[in-house]
């Protein structure tokens, strides 16, 4: 059995105002060819489908054409989780409809799909809160996958009926996938997990890798979940959320994050961006192959020692997204500043950054000084030269002088 994995789409989303819309659409008309060419007995996608609870029409019509797409008239299953950007209600709002099309979509730890023979002959043979096992047509081989979209505290406890500290909660999830699995699991088919979460070997610290994901580990949201909380008999899970592609299991029990299509911070900046395309056989480990995307524009972060090295780079590399550093003997002029936004459409920030700084050693500040003083200083302090007028007079116009 094959399975392509992708996770955290985020459509609708922008870079500092940059919209990214027409890359998404570029790098989802690519993952279709690569189903195309990998022909997949099921397409799994983790979560973080749009970039915000009330994506914009635009993206929402990219969304259901791409998973029509690869549902391929409803002979493939495509099984899809809300994410921590996502509106679980909304992800499940179409959900008779999209059924029809072989399209499963997952909001809540407690969603259930219900028994169902779609006219394609795929079909929904056992489905309880969390677990769904497919009868597909391009294989006898049956697909059985616990899922668990994005949950926090709240969430979780609604799941599993239960009020519960932290650590209780990971081991009454850990006992509901154990149930599950025992119950349906066993090596005469296909045993999968997919989620929306932390996970991270025991003893290791949670990182987040994108500057614009907001840390989800605090009070109400989601725990980080150990990957040996995962039965023995999941051949294979696939996870979202974290946006550069690692496996976090081990090469027996594969947990992997496939990351996005995209990168969408310039944390992310220089990375390669893959699908997963993954072939198990019922009680055999699983084997995974990266298929790297080529679509959509690179984020880099470059540095230059002056206006003139800067333009000609710009001018022969233009396919590009940039957060730009100037090292400069002054301010960054105005017409410094057009000279680079005249040369590359895609300059999302320009750092200036001042040579041969000298600052002072800190002392005590006197707050007593005038709000026009405190300012001098501090921007003498970050920039490494005082202020000139034109910067002085907006100052005094934002204080209201």
């Amino acid at each position: 059995m094959k399975i392509l994995h992708s996770a955290d789409w985020h459509l609708g989303k922008k870079l500092e105002g940059y919209p990214r819309l027409p890359e998404q659409k570029d790098i989802l008309e690519e993952i279709c060819r690569i189903a195309d060419e990998e022909k997949p007995d099921a397409v799994l996608i983790s979560g973080d489908i749009y970039d915000t609870y009330n994506p914009p029409i635009e993206a929402v019509e990219l969304f259901y054409k791409t998973v029509k797409c690869l549902s391929r008239n409803a002979t493939v299953p495509i099984v899809v989780i809300a994410g921590n950007h996502d509106s679980p209600d909304r992800i499940e709002a179409v959900d008779p409809l999209a059924i029809e099309n072989g399209i499963f979509l997952l909001g809540f730890p407690d969603s259930q799909l219900r028994q169902t023979k779609l006219e394609s002959g795929l079909e929904i043979i056992n489905s309880e809160q969390g677990f769904v096992e497919f009868k597909l047509i391009s294989t006898d081989e049956r697909l059985r996958i616990l899922f668990t979209p994005y949950a926090n505290e709240s969430r979780l406890k609604t799941a599993l009926s239960q009020d519960n500290p932290e650590e209780e909660l990971k081991q009454l999830l850990a006992k509901k996938w154990n149930d599950l699995t025992g119950k349906y699991c066993d090596d005469n088919g296909v045993n999968l997990l997919i989620s929306h979460n932390f996970f991270i070997k025991k003893g290791e610290k949670a990182i987040e890798n994108s500057d614009d994901e907001k840390p989800i580990l605090y009070v109400g949201g989601a725990q980080a979940l150990e990957v040996e909380l995962i039965p023995e008999s999941i051949q294979y899970t696939a996870l979202g959320h974290l946006h550069r592609y690692h496996n976090v299991g081990s090469e027996k029990h594969p947990a992997v994050y496939s990351g996005s299509p995209l990168s969408y911070s310039f944390a992310e900046a220089g990375q390669d961006k893959y699908v997963a395309i993954v072939d198990i056989k019922p009680g055999s480990s699983a084997v995974i192959e990266r298929v790297k995307l080529e679509s959509g524009k690179k984020l880099l972060r470059k540095k230059f020692d002056n206006i003139d090295d800067a333009v000609l780079w710009l001018n022969k590399n233009q396919n590009t997204l940039l957060e730009l550093t100037i090292k400069m003997d002054e301010f960054l002029s105005a017409t410094d500043r057009q000279r680079l936004y005249s040369a590359h459409d895609g300059i999302i920030s320009i750092i200036p950054e001042i040579k041969n700084i000298n600052v002072s050693e800190e002392k005590i500040i006197d707050l007593e000084q005038s709000m026009e003083n405190l300012f001098e200083q501090y921007f003498y302090h970050k920039k490494g030269q005082k202020p000139d007028k034109r910067i002085k007079d907006l100052f005094k116009e934002i204080i209201g002088k």
